[in-house]
C-alpha cells in the first residue's frame, strides 16, 4: 500500500487523544519488526531508553509524560496530516520525508516542552499517522508473542509464556477500528457489521484475528500472534526443553524419510512454530507448496510456492478455500504439500494427496491427544458432505498418516512435545497408534515450573524399514 493510501486511512485520527505509550521493550527492539518488514522503524531516543529499562526490570513501563499534552498532540497531528496532503502528494514512498515533517511540526509547535517529551510526541504522531497507534511499541518487543486487545481499555500481552495486562489503551472503540482498518486494508480485506470477522497478517508476518460489533459485544477485539524475525531451529527447542535429542533426531529422520506427519495440539501450543521447524529439514531440491489461511510459514528452501486462502468479498463472492487450494496444488507438481492447518472438508483432499505420491507432506490439527486427532480428522472428512462409510474414512487416515506429534502448552507457559506416535494401521475398525516417545511430568519445581522427562517407550517404529530403504540414518539408541 502506498504512503498516500495509508495516510488517507489515517485522516480520521484527528480527534484521537493521547494514549499511553508503555510497551515493555528490549534492547533488541530493532529486530522486533520481523524479517521482511518493508519499512524502517523510527528511532525512539529517550522514550525507548525508559521503556527498555522498565522491561529489563520485568515490569510494564508507565504511561509517558505526554498524557498531559493531549490537546497539543491532537493539534500537531492534524497539522501534520494537513502538511502531508499539501506537500507530499501521491508519491508512494516518502517515509523519510514524513519523519522529517513530523519532527519539524512538533519542534515548531511544541518548543516550550522538554525535549524528551517532544521525542515521545514525535513517535506517537508517527504511530498514529501510518503505524499501529498504541500497539506499535508492543510490536517492537521481540519477547512479546501475543497481543490481545479486549476493547479500547484492555490490552494484554503474552511474554515468556505468561499473560499480563498492560496499561496501553486506545481512546475509544473508533480508535481501535481505525487501527484495525489500517491493518486489513493493506491486504485488501475489510471488516464491518456485515463481515465482523477477519483474519489478516502484518508486513512482518504476524497473524491478526479481529472481531467487531455486533459479534463482539464489549467492543472490537484484536488478537495478534507474533513470530520470531529469524525462524527457530530444532536446536532452539531442545535448548528450551521442548524435546530431547533423540526425539529431534527421529523427527529429522521422519522428514528426510518422507513420512507423512501431522502436528496435533491445542490453541497456542506451538503447532505452527513446530511445523515451520520441521519443514526446514526438507531437502532444498524438492518442490514445496504451502497452503494457509494466513501465510505464516517461513520456509528457506528455494522452490517454494506459497498459497493463501481468500475470504468472500462484501457481495459474498470470490472466496477461495483451503480445499480449493489443496486441489489446485496437485496440478503444480509438488514433491511435498504443507497445509498450515486442516479444519474442514479439505482434510479428505489432504489425505488423498498423501496417499497418491505426495509423501512427506505435513499439516496441523487442533486436538488434545493423538487419539483425539484421529477422531477430529474423521469428523472433518464427514463435514465435507461426502457419504463414505466410517471404516473407509479410517482406512484413508491410517494409510495416509505415519507420525502424530502431540504438542502441549503447560501452566507455566512452557511448550513441549508430549508424545510422538506412529500410526500403525487398522485393527478391525479402529486406527492403531503406538507411542514412540512420551513426556512424563513429575510435578512443579520451587519456581512453579513444570518438571518432567522425555522417555523412549522402547518400541521400534515400523516406518524404520522405509527409512532404511531410503538411506536415512537411524540409531538404535534413540529408542532405548
Amino acid at each position: 500500500m502506498s504512503l498516500e493510501e495509508r495516510l488517507n486511512r489515517a485522516r480520521g485520527a484527528r480527534g484521537t487523544s493521547s494514549v499511553a505509550v508503555q510497551a515493555p521493550t528490549s534492547p533488541q527492539q530493532s529486530q522486533g519488526a520481523g524479517e521482511g518488514a518493508s519499512r524502517p522503524v523510527v528511532a525512539r531516543p529517550q522514550a525507548a531508553a525508559r521503556r527498555v529499562a522498565a522491561s529489563s526490570a520485568g515490569m510494564v513501563a508507565p504511561a509517558t509524560s505526554t498524557s498531559r499534552y493531549g490537546d497539543l498532540r491532537k493539534n500537531l497531528q492534524a497539522k501534520v496530516i494537513e502538511e502531508i496532503n499539501t506537500t507530499i502528494g501521491d508519491a508512494a514512498d516518502h517515509e523519510a520525508e514524513l519523519d522529517d515533517l513530523i519532527r519539524q511540526v512538533v519542534f515548531d509547535g511544541a518548543a516550550e516542552i522538554p525535549r524528551s517529551d517532544r521525542e515521545v510526541l514525535i513517535q506517537e504522531i508517527h504511530n498514529e499517522v501510518i503505524g499501529l497507534g498504541p500497539l506499535e511499541d508492543l510490536m517492537l518487543d521481540p519477547k512479546i508473542t501475543e497481543i490481545m486487545v479486549n476493547g479500547a481499555k484492555d490490552v494484554y500481552i503474552e511474554r515468556d509464556g505468561r499473560i499480563a495486562k498492560t496499561n496501553v489503551t486506545f481512546e475509544n472503540d473508533d480508535h481501535v477500528l481505525r487501527i484495525l482498518d489500517r491493518i486489513v486494508s493493506r491486504i485488501g480485506r475489510h471488516v464491518d457489521e456485515a463481515s465482523p470477522l477477519v483474519d489478516a497478517r502484518l508486513e512482518d508476518g504476524s497473524r491478526v484475528n479481529a472481531v467487531i460489533r455486533p459479534v463482539a459485544i464489549k467492543g472490537p477485539s484484536i488478537t495478534i500472534r507474533r513470530f520470531s524475525s529469524a525462524p527457530l531451529q530444532i536446536a532452539d527447542l531442545m535448548e528450551h526443553g521442548s524435546l530431547s535429542y533423540s526425539m529431534s533426531s527421529f523427527l529429522e529422520a521422519c522428514i528426510l524419510g518422507k513420512a507423512n506427519v501431522i502436528v496435533s495440539g491445542g490453541t497456542g501450543s506451538g503447532k505452527t512454530t513446530l511445523l515451520n521447524i520441521l519443514s526446514a529439514f526438507i531437502p532444498d531440491e524438492e518442490r514445496i507448496v504451502t497452503i494457509e489461511d494466513a501465510a505464516e510459514l517461513q520456509l528457506e528452501q528455494n522452490d517454494v510456492v506459497t498459497l493463501e486462502a481468500r475470504p468472500a468479498n462484501s457481495e459474498g463472492k470470490g472466496r477461495i478455500s483451503i480445499r480449493d487450494l489443496v486441489r489446485n496444488s496437485l496440478r503444480m507438481r509438488p514433491d511435498r504439500i504443507i497445509v498450515g492447518e486442516v479444519r474442514s472438508a479439505e482434510t479428505l483432499d489432504m489425505l488423498q494427496a498423501m496417499n497418491t505420491g505426495h509423501e512427506g507432506s505435513l499439516t496441523t490439527v487442533h486436538a488434545n491427544s493423538p487419539r483425539d486427532a484421529m477422531s477430529r480428522l474423521e469428523t472433518m472428512v464427514l463435514m465435507g458432505g461426502i457419504e463414505l462409510p466410517v471404516k473407509a474414512i479410517r482406512d484413508q487416515i491410517s494409510s495416509a498418516l505415519d507420525i502424530v506429534v502431540q504438542q502441549a502448552r503447560f501452566r507455566d507457559g512452557s511448550r513441549k512435545i508430549v508424545s510422538i506416535s506412529e500410526v500403525v494401521g487398522m485393527e478391525g475398525s479402529t486406527i492403531t497408534l503406538q507411542d514412540i516417545f512420551v513426556y512424563q511430568q513429575e510435578g512443579l519445581d520451587a519456581k512453579g515450573r513444570v518438571k518432567g522427562a522425555f522417555k523412549a517407550t522402547g518400541i521400534r517404529p515400523h516406518i524404520l524399514k522405509k527409512f532404511n530403504e531410503m538411506g536415512v540414518f537411524v540409531r538404535d539408541e534413540w529408542f532405548s
